[in-house]
C-alpha cells in the first residue's frame, strides 16, 4: 500500500537550540512538534506526546477579570523527547515542572516550549505542571465568531471551538488528543462554576465557593467548558438513572423550562437511533442570548444562547454521539459532526409527524427549503469533506450537504442496513477519533456489493451541485 509523505515542520529557533544542546550533551531525544499539521489550524496541538488526564485548579475574580491557574497534565511520550510544546495563548507563566522538577521553558506566540531536566523516553508516562495567571482573552475565529474566555453579564463563559480552550489552560489543543478532566474552580460566594461531567462537590466557606467537576470519558479540549455566573440549577435523572444537570441564567429560566424538560425524551429517542448514550451524565447550560452568540455541543452539557427550541436541542444532543464521542481526526472532518447532527434533526421530524428525511432532502436540492436563492446556492459552494479554508469549516455545505450524503447512503443501502450503520459507526469509534476515509471504509464494509462511487465522488467530494439521478 502506498503511503503519503508527511512533511515535518521547520524547527523554531528555540527548538533548534534545544536540539543542538541535547545533541551536545548526549541526550538522544528530540523536541516534539509545535503543531500536528492540521490542514486548517497547523499550529494547533503538539507532537511527541498524548495527554491522558488534565487536572486544572482555577480561581477567577470577575471584578478584576483575573484568572489564576495550575494545570497538571499526565501524558505518555510517543517519541524520545528532549523538549515538548503546550498550547497557551496569553496569560503569564510563573513556573513549569516536569515530574516535580523545575523545567526550563520559553514562550513564542501560542507555543509554550518546555525542556525537562532529563530526557523523556518513548512510552514513558510523565507529569507536567504549569502555574499561570493573568487576564484571559477572547479570540475571533476565521469565520468571525468569538470564542475563548467570553465575559458575560455576571461572569464568564469559556468556549473552545476550534482553538479557544488554549486561552484558559495549557494543553495539547487539537481534537485528535482526547483526555479525562478534573476541574477545581474557586469563585466569589454567590456565583456558580459549571463544567462538563459530574459535580463531585460544591462548598462555600467565607466569601468563596469551590466546585469540583470530573469528566471520566475522553474529551477533546475544544469541548471543555466553564460557565461562571448566577444560575438556576436543576438536578434530575432520566428513567434509566442518568444524571441530568442544567444551569440556566435566571433571565432565561421560564422560557427554557419546557424544552429542557424534554432532554430525557430526546435522549431516549436518540438511543433508539444511535445506540447507547456514550457518557455518564447529561444536561445543558443556558446563558443570556446577548452574552453568547451561538450554541455549542460542549461534552455532556451543551451551551445555548438563550432558551433553545426543540430542533436545536436535538441537534446538540445528537452531537454527544457524533462529534463528542466520535470526534473528528482533524478540522477537515467537521462534516462528520455537523452533517450527522443535522441529519438527526431530519430524523426527529420524520419520527414525530413532520416531513420525512427524503422530503427534507428534496427541499434542499430544489431550493424550496430556503428563503432566498442565495441561501439555496450556498449549500453547493464546496463539497462537505473539503472546506476551502478555516473560515468555512462550519459553513452551510458542512451541515446541509453533509446530511444529504447520509440520506444518499440510506437510499443506497435501505433503511434496515442504514440504521445498523448509524449505530455501528457510533459504536466502532466510541470515545475515539475518525476521519472521512474511516467513514467511507466503514460504510463499504457494512454494505458489501453496494456501489458508493457516485455518492463519494459527486456528493461528498464533488464540486458544484450533483446531477439528480
Amino acid at each position: 500500500m502506498a503511503r503519503s509523505v508527511r512533511l515535518v515542520p521547520a524547527l523554531t529557533a528555540v527548538q533548534l537550540a534545544l536540539a543542538l544542546t541535547a545533541c551536545g550533551s548526549g541526550v538522544h531525544g528530540t523536541p516534539g512538534g509545535s503543531g500536528v499539521l492540521d490542514p486548517y489550524f497547523p499550529k494547533a496541538g503538539n507532537g511527541g506526546y498524548d495527554v491522558g488526564h488534565y487536572a486544572l485548579r482555577l480561581a477567577y475574580d470577575p471584578d478584576a477579570h483575573h484568572l489564576t491557574g495550575t494545570a497538571t497534565l499526565t501524558a505518555r511520550a510517543t517519541k524520545d523527547l528532549s523538549a515538548f510544546n503546550l498550547d497557551l495563548r496569553g496569560l503569564e507563566v510563573g513556573e513549569v515542572t516536569v515530574g516535580g522538577v523545575t523545567a526550563r521553558w520559553n514562550r513564542a506566540g501560542q507555543e509554550l516550549t518546555v525542556r525537562p531536566r532529563d530526557d523523556i523516553e518513548r512510552d514513558e508516562t510523565f507529569r507536567v505542571t504549569v502555574r499561570y495567571s493573568g487576564v484571559p482573552e477572547a479570540v475571533t475565529d476565521p469565520d468571525g465568531s468569538e470564542e475563548g474566555w467570553l465575559r458575560t453579564t455576571d461572569g464568564v463563559l469559556a468556549l473552545g471551538e476550534p482553538t479557544g480552550s488554549m486561552t484558559w489552560f495549557p494543553g495539547n489543543h487539537h481534537p485528535s488528543d482526547k483526555a479525562a478532566y478534573d476541574l477545581t474552580v474557586t469563585v466569589p460566594r454567590g456565583l456558580r462554576a459549571v463544567s462538563n461531567g459530574e459535580l463531585l462537590s460544591e462548598r462555600t466557606a467565607g466569601d468563596r465557593t469551590v466546585a469540583r467537576w470530573h469528566t471520566t470519558e475522553p474529551m477533546a479540549s475544544y469541548l471543555a467548558t466553564l460557565a461562571i455566573g448566577d444560575f438556576d440549577i436543576s438536578r434530575s435523572r432520566t428513567g434509566d438513572g442518568l444524571p441530568v444537570y442544567t444551569a440556566v441564567d435566571p433571565a432565561e429560566t421560564e422560557a427554557s423550562r419546557p424544552v429542557l424538560a424534554r432532554i430525557p425524551e430526546v435522549l431516549r429517542w436518540a438511543e433508539r437511533r444511535f445506540g447507547p448514550y456514550p457518557f455518564s451524565s447529561s444536561g445543558a447550560i443556558v446563558d443570556r442570548a446577548a452574552d453568547v452568540g451561538y450554541a455549542l455541543e460542549t461534552q455532556t452539557r451543551p451551551v445555548f444562547p438563550g432558551a433553545p427550541d426543540l430542533t436545536l436541542l436535538v441537534h446538540e444532543l445528537a452531537h454527544q454521539w457524533y462529534g463528542d464521542s466520535v470526534t473528528p481526526e482533524s478540522w477537515r472532518d467537521m462534516w462528520l459532526n455537523e452533517g450527522f447532527a443535522t441529519y438527526a434533526e431530519w430524523l426527529w421530524e420524520e419520527d414525530h409527524g413532520g416531513p420525512s428525511a427524503q422530503e427534507t432532502f428534496d427541499g434542499l436540492y430544489s431550493g424550496d427549503a430556503f428563503d432566498t436563492e442565495e441561501a439555496g446556492e450556498a449549500i453547493w459552494e464546496f463539497p462537505p469533506a473539503q472546506p476551502p479554508d478555516a473560515a468555512r469549516v462550519s459553513a452551510p455545505p458542512v451541515y446541509g450537504r453533509g446530511a444529504m450524503v447520509l440520506q444518499k447512503v440510506r437510499q443506497a443501502v435501505g433503511d434496515e442496513r442504514f440504521w445498523r450503520i448509524l449505530r455501528g459507526w457510533a459504536d466502532e469509534y466510541r470515545h475515539g477519533n475518525a476521519d472521512t476515509a474511516d467513514f467511507t471504509a466503514y460504510v463499504e464494509e457494512q454494505a458489501p456489493g453496494t456501489d458508493f462511487e457516485e455518492i463519494w465522488e459527486e456528493w461528498l467530494y464533488g464540486e458544484g451541485k450533483p446531477e439528480r439521478p
